[in-house]
């Protein structure tokens, strides 16, 4: 007897703060690496956003290395560690979405195989509003790179890796994953303008460097806005991806977490 395939939720979830949309994507990670549940083996395309604006390190930096942590208390900022890898982010101008997949019998074999499928279906679905993104063939100073021996790493967007999103040759979109028994998660962010380059006020740098660190997010990075004009409502998104998952099930906010056996608040 074959398994049954596995069931794809797209969950159009919303706004939160950073914390907050940090534990829900834990939750759905141990939620299918436990297969706790009915549904534990359902895929999940969560699509949310950050408000207040905030900051996700990746899991393995260390935030007193990273951020200049007395600046954002003293500037009432929220930040919160990733459950994947990669770098620092600042979360504001942009549409961010996660992927919940076990391995066997869901969205790909491999996690090499889950990066390409999404990055291909993000961007067609990107293709389909109008913003011709494609997807990265890779870069050195992508995850892997040599990094300096102390002090904060480069940003997320001051690096491009396989399978990331680009337009006009900058990069667009970043995408992180972890694999944990059997399950893996994706987190990623797409650039709608560029407040990303606020991160440069916010990191543990001299302040001399924070000009140049700046200019360098903005030089190196693409955003969608432009394309996608005044209406860069999350729905566009969702109405985008659903279009090209047409087996998913759509669902939305308080009622998506009930559906998939999480708390309105995790």
């Amino acid at each position: 007897m074959h398994p049954v395939p596995s069931r794809i939720v797209l969950w159009l979830d919303g706004p939160h703060d950073a914390p907050e949309n940090m534990a829900r994507d834990a939750a759905l990670l141990e939620r299918c690496a436990a297969g706790a549940g009915a549904r534990a083996g359902d895929i999940v395309f969560r699509l949310f956003t950050f408000a207040p604006a905030g900051i996700t390190l990746g899991r393995a930096q260390i935030p007193a290395i990273e951020l200049d942590l007395d600046h954002l208390a003293a500037d009432g900022i929220r930040w919160a560690s990733r459950p994947t890898g990669g770098r620092a982010i600042w979360h504001d101008e942009e549409w961010t979405f996660s992927l919940t997949t076990p391995l066997a019998n869901g969205w790909a074999t491999t996690p090499a195989a889950c990066y390409a499928r999404t990055s291909e279906v993000l961007a067609a679905a990107l293709r389909r509003l109008g913003v011709p993104a494609t997807v990265a063939p890779g870069s050195p100073r992508g995850p892997g790179a040599p990094r300096a021996r102390s002090g904060a790493a480069p940003p997320c967007f001051a690096s491009t890796a396989r399978h990331e999103l680009v337009l006009e040759g900058r990069k667009l979109a970043g995408i992180a994953q972890r694999a944990v028994r059997g399950a893996l998660l994706q987190q990623g962010s797409i650039l709608l303008g560029d407040s990303h380059a606020r991160l440069a006020d916010h990191v543990r740098v001299p302040q001399e460097q924070r000009t140049v660190l700046r200019d360098a997010l903005l030089a190196d990075t693409a955003t969608a806005g432009a394309a996608l004009g005044p209406d860069r409502a999350l729905r566009r998104l969702a109405t985008a991806l659903a279009i090209e998952l047409p087996q998913a099930q759509w669902v939305e906010g308080v009622d998506g977490a009930r559906g998939l056996g999480l708390p309105a608040t995790v």
